[in-house]
């Protein structure tokens, strides 16, 4: 009995701790990104709309001498999409679906089209996207310019399914982009961070969609390299794999469970073609999530939440595109003075236990409030400049609770250089598109053709019309 009520008081904490802001704690004529890190004045926010408004906005803006950046969903987190004093072009409304070739298995889409868009358009056909996020929210040029992964373990990172683009450069020329036309562009776009120009439309290629039977495996840390190897990767009909591990004080990154997804042909696609319209159990995950940013005991029973609830799924049937079409609702965040930020970590499979070892070490002795890691698996990918995956890596997907207050960001920023260091220590990389964190000496070791990207910069675009948070911290002068 005191146990219950003791939860259901903790509860009541936590829910009022959540909806009880109706103000928000910063300058509502700031521009910011999902962070809320560093907020600056711009000139204008600017709706894209139509290829012509575009080439007049990129005049208006060299002779004004001020400054593009681009902007999606804004879910970056380190300043990626606006620049002080500078317009910020916003690309959700330039999202038509511009050609289809199910024969083909080829779509062609305006850059602010969502993988949702695309998905509605193209489950009837019987096809899916190869590789996208794990949420399907985000705008394909967005995806585009992070060079973004998923649970797909077959097809790599995006810019493996990329055919080809047209890109707005800064001079008001429209290219055509592929691996063989005006092939320097390519390798920069992808993984540039909006640096080097607009993108209009991206044609994509696809795969099939298809029926997963769901599995999943309780497994420690040291064992997740082999079990992965022996298990997942020699599979092949293991299409798309995640897992995650454990943040609760009880075992803390010592337990892991994984998830895979079978491909079962025995059932017909017809049966499970139709689309997931919401996200189940969103309110009380939610406010499960909450408990677990809250306290030790939250975290763990939102652990043993987790594996129970996932137990319970094994065997599921599920279409691929279902499988694709998360949303995680429960994870959105919002409340003034802290806030859920995100680093991922690459790492070789071979030192995933040591790295592990080291990120419990700086965790604890920097009172790190960690709330989820998700581990994927990314294969070596180094045709983007700015590449992530230098050998075949386990992707860690790690979610902070941090302070937004100055004192609370140094002692953040700290820790993730601690971690940074490791992450150098075991051949590793980190992903771009969050706060950034790392310095600008780790950014040089782990990034070794950064030199390449900012020269091409300056050559493509020497006037910088094109700018960022981004090119500030890690180029500047």
């Amino acid at each position: 009995m005191k146990k219950s009520l003791a939860l259901l008081l903790l509860a009541a904490v936590c829910i009022w701790q959540y909806v009880r802001y109706d103000t928000p704690d910063q300058d509502p004529f700031l521009i910011t990104d999902y962070s809320r890190l560093h907020p600056v004045k711009v000139e204008k926010v600017v709706a894209g709309r139509e290829e012509e408004q575009l080439i007049g906005l990129l005049k208006e803006a060299r002779e004004r001498k001020l400054t593009v950046s681009i902007a999606g969903q804004r879910h970056s987190q380190g300043g990626h999409t606006y620049y002080k004093d500078g317009i910020v072009l916003d690309m959700t409304s330039f999202k038509r679906i511009l050609s289809f070739d199910p024969a083909g298995k080829t779509i062609r889409v305006q850059a602010g089209a969502t993988w949702k868009d695309i998905q509605d358009h193209i489950n009837p056909y019987g096809l899916s996207v190869k590789t996208m996020q794990s949420q399907n929210i985000f705008t394909v040029g967005g995806s585009i310019s992070v060079n973004a992964h998923g649970r797909d373990i077959r097809n790599g990172s995006l810019i493996k399914s990329v055919e080809s683009f047209r890109l707005l450069t800064a001079e008001g020329e429209i290219k055509q982009v592929s691996r063989e036309e005006n092939a320097v562009w390519f390798p920069l776009v992808l993984g540039g961070y909006g640096l080097f120009g607009i993108i209009l439309d991206v044609t994509l290629t696809l795969t099939d969609d298809e029926v997963y039977r769901t599995g999943m495996q309780q497994i420690k840390v040291e064992d997740y390299p082999q079990y992965f190897r022996q298990e997942v990767q020699s599979d092949p009909d293991i299409h798309m794999h995640m897992s995650r591990i454990s943040v609760a004080p009880d075992h803390f990154l010592t337990d892991m469970y994984a998830i895979n997804y079978r491909v079962d042909s025995t059932i017909p696609l017809q049966e499970q073609r139709s689309l997931s319209t919401r996200e189940a159990w969103v309110i009380p995950t939610k406010l499960a999530f909450q408990l677990n940013r809250a306290s030790d005991w939250g975290k763990n029973l939102f652990w043993t939440w987790q594996e129970k609830y996932f137990a319970t799924q094994q065997g599921e049937i599920i279409s691929r595109n279902n499988a694709m079409r998360s949303e995680s609702a429960f994870m959105v965040y919002h409340a003034p003075g802290k806030n859920d930020l995100l680093q991922e970590y690459f790492i070789p499979l071979d030192q995933f236990p040591s790295f592990v070892k080291s990120l419990r070490t700086v965790a604890q002795e920097e009172k790190l409030n960690l709330l989820n890691i998700t581990v994927r698996y990314v294969n070596r990918d180094e045709e983007a400049v700015l590449s992530y995956a230098k050998e075949d890596m386990f992707a860690l997907v790690c979610l902070f609770h941090a302070p937004l207050s100055d004192d609370g960001q140094l002692r953040f920023r700290k820790g993730v250089g601690r971690i940074i260091d490791s992450v150098i220590r075991h051949r590793g990389s980190y992903y771009l598109p969050y706060a950034a964190y790392p310095g600008k000496e780790q950014f040089q070791i782990v990034y070794p053709r950064h030199r390449e990207f900012f020269l091409q910069k300056e050559l493509l675009d020497p006037g910088r019309l094109f700018m960022n948070d981004f090119y500030d911290q890690y180029k500047g002068e």
